[in-house]
């Protein structure tokens, strides 16, 4: 059972008609060179999925990155009323405790018309809301090693360097959040129960005026896999549906709703693996709320606000203006996604 909890990775089926974020079925196609690593890759175009589509999918099943996508997300769950939200759904509740970090997960049986449970997890964590040091702890080998056991090996293969074709595509960044980040990576996983699983995961970073972010994450289709890297193929898990909503409370405090929908292929039954999945993803939890109430994110902050004063101070004494300063990288940017912009992350999600 143990050995299960590994195999959870991001996917966010969403086309309405087939179920997949890459419908076959009469639809646009929005492609994006990736950055130039090789020769090969410099000729490479990346497939984009159907965003408005995506988003539509992961409010229905997530309140709230409804609230966020809505500008009304202050109170956090508190804010949520779940009876009201889609209750065609029908949720049932796994577990409840208010003492744990994950203090609730309720569960979906189909979603999708897939007859695989779709998870719900609650958090709240005291600390800053940086959404891109949590996306570190899935898609990062070494951080992942620390809560994920079975995990082999990952990389970003295709890294797309111009991320501003996402907001292109959907047109609204003040309500699907302006895009940090979109790559495609690969994800193996080691010899246990179960044979090694690989993925191959178009991945992405969106972040909101108030602090919050949205990550997602969609398994690239069967006729994607001339991206694969070259070598031995193994048994390809499927995840139908990935997102993670990080909401800030405070400036010392957010709620996260994460959301997975995950087959591990082979025809296991679902009451083996949601037992271990739900395993898996309060590991990965209870990492990031160790990291969050250390010392060291407080140090992060501190860092932050002094480099903050610095520049304001220099504002000052160049008698220059915010506006004069800013460029479209960096306009209404919320002070918590500075403190980490450097950092190689991508979203390679569980």
């Amino acid at each position: 059972m143990a050995k299960l909890c590994a195999f959870i990775y991001a996917y966010a089926c969403i086309s309405f008609e087939t179920g997949a974020a890459f419908s076959t079925v009469t639809r646009s196609v929005t492609k994006a060179p990736v950055s130039q690593r090789n020769e090969f890759q410099s000729r490479t175009e990346i497939e984009l999925p159907e965003f408005e589509l995506l988003f539509e999918r992961i409010q229905m099943a997530s309140p709230l990155a409804k609230l966020v996508m809505e500008g009304n997300s202050q109170g956090g769950f508190d804010a949520i009323d779940d009876k009201s939200h889609f209750p065609e759904l029908q949720w049932k509740k796994v577990e409840a405790n208010e003492r744990s970090t994950v203090h609730r997960i309720d569960k979906v049986e189909m979603f999708q018309a897939i007859k695989t449970p779709l998870l719900r997890f609650r958090a709240t964590i005291n600390g800053p809301c940086l959404g891109e040091k949590f996306s570190n702890f899935i898609m990062d080998l070494e951080e992942r090693k620390k809560w994920d056991d079975q995990i082999a090996y990952q990389e970003e293969l295709y890294p797309i360097d111009d991320v501003g074709v996402v907001d292109e595509m959907h047109g609204d960044v003040d309500r699907f959040g302006k895009c940090v980040r979109v790559g495609v990576g690969y994800v193996r996983t080691k010899q246990g129960i179960l044979s090694p699983r690989e993925q191959l995961i178009i991945g992405g970073h969106q972040e909101f005026k108030d602090g919050s972010t949205i990550l997602w994450g969609t398994e690239m289709e069967e006729f994607h896999n001339y991206l694969l890297p070259p070598g031995q193929r193994h048994t390809r898990a499927k995840s139908h549906m990935f997102a993670a909503t990080l909401a800030p409370t405070s400036d010392t405090s957010f709620d996260i709703e994460y959301l997975l929908q995950m087959d591990v292929g082979g025809g296991i039954p679902n009451f083996i693996t949601t037992p271990a999945i739900a395993d898996t993803v309060k590991k990965l939890f209870t990492h990031a709320k160790d990291y969050f109430e250390s010392d060291q994110v407080n140090q992060i902050i501190k860092s932050q606000e002094e480099e903050n004063y610095n520049m304001a101070a220099e504002i000052i004494t160049s008698d220059l203006t915010i506006d004069n300063i800013l460029d479209e990288n960096t306009e209404d940017v919320h002070p918590h996604h500075h403190a980490l912009r450097n950092s190689e992350s991508l979203l390679f999600t569980p």
